[in-house]
């Protein structure tokens, strides 16, 4: 952000100070790196947080009537969450490297892992509250 930023103020200056010496660089072809490299960072910080979450379903009890099978239920969705977490975690390759592309896809399918887990997620505490008499 301010390395940017500062760039951009100099160039502002340039071009008021000196309109004849204007930079001539384009700011993709300068920055180009810098961005996919940023993306990178919110891609592996969205996937730690999501680890974050997801790991205190081990903690998760339901009681009632259907309590055991419940319970069951979210172990079983922990269980495949985390071999979606393997899948990333296990790659060849350096998940930091921009020039490594295929993270891209790997990435994608996690998220596309993780909005089913949470779709099954959402059903079980539906099916929860359901049970429950005394929530109305």
């Amino acid at each position: 952000g301010s390395f940017k930023n500062t760039y951009f103020d100099y160039k502002s200056k340039v071009s008021n100070e000196c309109p004849g010496n204007q930079w001539c660089i384009q700011n993709g072809a300068l920055f180009g790196r810098l961005d996919c490299f940023i993306d990178r960072c919110h891609d592996v910080l969205d996937l730690t947080n999501t680890i974050i979450q997801f790991s205190k379903l081990s903690k998760v009890e339901i009681g009632g009537t259907k309590g055991f099978t419940l319970t069951s239920t979210i172990h079983q969705i922990k269980c495949d969450f985390q071999t979606a977490v393997d899948a990333v975690k296990n790659v060849e390759y350096d998940i930091m490297n921009i020039e490594a592309t295929q993270f891209n896809s790997e990435y994608s399918e996690f998220r596309k892992c993780v909005k089913e887990i949470e779709r099954r997620l959402g059903a079980v505490i539906g099916l929860a509250l359901d049970d429950c008499e005394t929530v109305y």
